[in-house]
């Protein structure tokens, strides 16, 4: 990707964008030969780059486990500086991922629904319909059990009121995060689709 700050603000970088394994945060690789742009101006590219990472691109949720590779830019003697290098590794990122796309993260957390046994089915076939996977089931005495599942945070937002619905206030719950995974394409359309929507009305106002 080729990005310049404009007149007065001279910047030209290119990178190479791709993702890194789950938890493996951000990597930033200098692959320039030459001189092509001056060691001072690396920083800058990264620091644009990270920034707008941390702000996100298409859906305003920050960006992780990514390697951006610098292979390549152009400065100006007299019009290139730390803040045009700055904007030109942001806007570097922004037209790759633009280009080539990301995958939206969701939280994912660990929930124990404690209920009596009467209500099993239905907790199962409730934590099935928000996308959870049963884990288990442990039987704990007074005609209780214990059902643990991995369930997107999201769809367990207002579970106290679900969980209360459902057992007529007999069951109890606990949750814990577990872990961030991918979120299916037609869920992380609509929610980059809102996203965008809500920053269109924003510049109307």
């Amino acid at each position: 990707m080729k990005q310049s700050g404009g007149h007065g603000q001279y910047a030209v970088c290119e990178i190479e964008i791709e993702p890194l394994p789950r938890g493996e945060g951000f990597v930033y690789e200098d692959k320039i030969f030459g001189g092509a742009i001056p060691q001072q101006f690396i920083p800058s590219i990264e620091k644009g780059i990270v920034k707008t990472m941390s702000e996100g691109v298409l859906s305003g949720n920050p960006m992780v486990d990514i390697k951006v590779t610098l292979v390549d830019g152009k400065f100006h003697a007299v019009d290139s500086s730390d803040m045009a290098f700055q904007i030109a590794g942001s806007l570097a990122l922004k037209e790759a991922v633009e280009q080539g796309g990301v995958a939206l993260l969701e939280p994912v957390v660990q929930l124990a629904v404690t209920v009596p046994e009467s209500f099993t089915g239905d907790i199962m076939g409730d934590l099935n319909a928000k996308r959870g996977k049963i884990q288990g089931m442990d039987q704990i005495g007074g005609g209780k059990q214990v059902i643990n599942a991995l369930v997107p945070q999201g769809e367990v937002a207002r579970y106290v009121i679900d969980l209360r619905s459902m057992t007529g206030g007999r069951g109890a719950f606990s949750m814990t995060f577990s872990h961030y995974d991918e979120m299916p394409q037609q869920l992380a359309q609509k929610v980059i689709d809102e996203y965008q929507r809500a920053r269109e009305e924003a510049h109307k106002k």
